[in-house]
């Protein structure tokens, strides 16, 4: 199940309910593209350090064509911040989004992945949930995603944990890692999982899609002037009828959120391009629109005001 949040049922002004009447944020201009690419490359990072790609695999580095971080070389190898030597994503979630995010951290070289789900591979799963084929059916989904990652990239480091996170276990879930990607299906653990992360300081990524549509996040609601992810639903509660088996969702959808968070891991990892805390990307695929607006931080947030 892919959890989503429908913006008509948020009281925020700053998010009309009417998606014709949002704005885009202004854009920097596009820089001028070459043929070189921006590396962050894994061998950057000692093998007592982290256990990442090892040097002479060449093929798991992290390539953002991005003209203007390439050097009068054509690339630029990034050291990652001493505080993330070893970086590592915990994924909320090893569904519809959590699938395709797995597929692209490992192929990235992402040093440690550490999966969160209690769930188990269904039939009905297989039209979005990309880790997984019909031989998987029955098992558990974060072993089977495991399996899937290692064979994408044998070096990289998983850590598969089959439990669903709640108020009571978020914290030593979370603890330690450089970056929290939450695609999980419920306010319940939706709320959880910022909470843990607001009080440990941890970047979150929250994607979520429904039908057509989807929705991006990047919170670090303890800086001034950034949002949590409580400034945006508030005390949101689940509803019946929210979940994929009652929407329908189109798998397509997902892997494209689901693509967007990884993205957005990595750019909290590295450090590339505009800072996205802060803003809300909307997809919708009918439309075939995309559409950022800033979030606003609410001074009477019970999680970060």
């Amino acid at each position: 199940m892919i959890f989503f949040l429908l913006l008509q049922a948020v009281e925020l002004p700053a998010v009309p309910a009417d998606w014709a009447t949002l704005a885009p944020l202004p854009y920097v201009a596009a820089p001028r593209l070459t043929p070189q690419l921006t590396s962050f490359v894994a061998s950057e990072i000692t093998a007592n350090r982290c256990p990442m790609a090892k040097p002479a695999d060449g093929h798991y580095v992290v390539k953002v064509d991005v003209a203007t971080l390439v050097g009068a070389d054509g690339i630029v190898r990034r050291t990652v911040p001493h505080a993330i030597n070893c970086p590592t994503v915990e994924l909320i979630g090893a569904g519809g989004i959590g699938s395709p995010a797995i597929q692209y951290l490992a192929a990235a070289g992402v040093g440690r992945l550490v999966l969160i789900d209690d769930d188990t591979v269904d039939l009905s799963n297989l039209q979005r949930q990309t880790l997984f084929g019909e031989g998987d059916i029955g098992a558990s989904k974060v072993a089977a995603a495991a399996d899937a990652a290692r064979a994408i990239n044998a070096h990289v480091v998983i850590d598969a944990r089959s439990a669903r996170l709640t108020p009571a276990n978020a914290a030593d879930l979370l603890g330690g890692v450089s970056v929290v990607l939450d695609g999980s299906d419920s306010f319940a653990t939706r709320l959880a999982v910022s909470d843990a992360a607001h009080a440990l300081r941890i970047p979150l990524v929250s994607a979520s899609v429904g039908q057509f549509e989807g929705q991006l996040g990047v919170y670090r609601g303890w800086e001034p002037d950034k949002p949590c992810y409580r400034c945006f639903v508030g005390d949101a509660r689940d509803r019946a009828g929210d979940s994929c088996s009652e929407q329908g969702v189109l798998g397509a959808m997902a892997g494209v959120m689901g693509s967007l968070a990884a993205l957005e891991a990595l750019r909290a990892i590295v450090g590339f391009g505009e800072d996205t805390a802060g803003k809300l990307l909307l997809v919708d695929a009918l439309a075939f629109r995309f559409r950022t607006i800033a979030l606003p931080k609410d001074p009477g947030c019970p999680g970060c005001g």
